[in-house]
């Protein structure tokens, strides 16, 4: 992924973690919200990387 992840990558993730946890109803933001931070912190991770941690 380049640049912080979009509505779409957020949405699939979240889709994603709803589908591992059993489809349960109600819990809607709570797996984007938690989508969207997993995405930001493998940016993070990402853009951390140099080429001594390679």
């Amino acid at each position: 992924m380049a640049g912080p992840p979009t509505i779409k990558d957020i949405e699939r993730r979240a889709y994603q973690l709803w589908q591992q946890a059993g489809m349960p109803d109600g819990r809607d933001q709570e797996f984007y919200l938690e989508a969207e931070r997993q995405l930001r912190e493998e940016l993070v991770r990402h853009e951390l990387r140099t080429p001594d941690t390679l």
